[in-house]
């Protein structure tokens, strides 16, 4: 089953369609989740960046037209220096169609590039230029709903061999999160 709806010939769809994003998007702001930064999603990014050794690391929930990075790891000073010597500002949201998170959604997979440019749907992907990722390493973030709430990943500026060892990893790691998140939501406590 293809999750790519029709295109053009010749033309790369850097977007999957994404039918789940309005009733994620209500799942989300039920949840509290997707609207602003959250310290215990930061001190989580943070923990992954540390297991994985990844300069970057996300928590990131989609809706119809961004992704928000709730919890996020910056490294303390920016590996990646475009060509006219600047370095790129990463913040918290980034339109829908930069990054690789929104395959992993409509996938409801996790998704492995030790190298993005071995890749041509991934490797003319804004962020790439944009921010010099080259290497991305997510999965989905599944309630118990069967809702893809949104993903974790850990990205770096060069090619990195992530293997079986980095993809069991950042499942684990999505399984926990989930279990976590709906832990606080059943106990009626905010999400965190």
């Amino acid at each position: 089953m293809s999750y790519d709806p029709p295109r053009p010939a010749g033309r790369l769809l850097l977007t999957p369609e994404d039918k789940e994003a309005p009733a994620r998007a209500d799942r989300l702001r039920r949840l509290g989740l997707g609207e602003r930064t959250e310290p215990a999603l930061d001190a989580f990014a943070d923990g992954l960046a540390e297991l994985t050794a990844a300069p970057y690391a996300m928590v990131n929930f989609i809706d119809e037209n961004r992704q928000f990075f709730a919890g996020l790891h910056l490294p303390a000073i920016d590996p990646f220096v475009k060509g006219d010597g600047t370095t790129p500002e990463f913040g918290r949201a980034l339109p829908r169609d930069h990054g690789f998170c929104p395959y992993v959604v409509v996938r409801r997979k996790a998704l492995v590039l030790e190298d993005v440019c071995d890749y041509p749907r991934f490797a003319g992907n804004p962020v790439v230029d944009e921010f010099g990722i080259r290497s991305y390493l997510g999965a989905p973030l599944i309630d118990s709903t069967g809702m893809v709430l949104g993903t974790i990943c850990v990205i770096d500026v060069a090619p990195r061999p992530w293997g079986k060892p980095g993809l069991e990893t950042i499942k684990s790691a999505a399984a926990g999160l989930v279990a976590r998140l709906e832990r606080r939501e059943a106990d009626g406590l905010p999400v965190l």
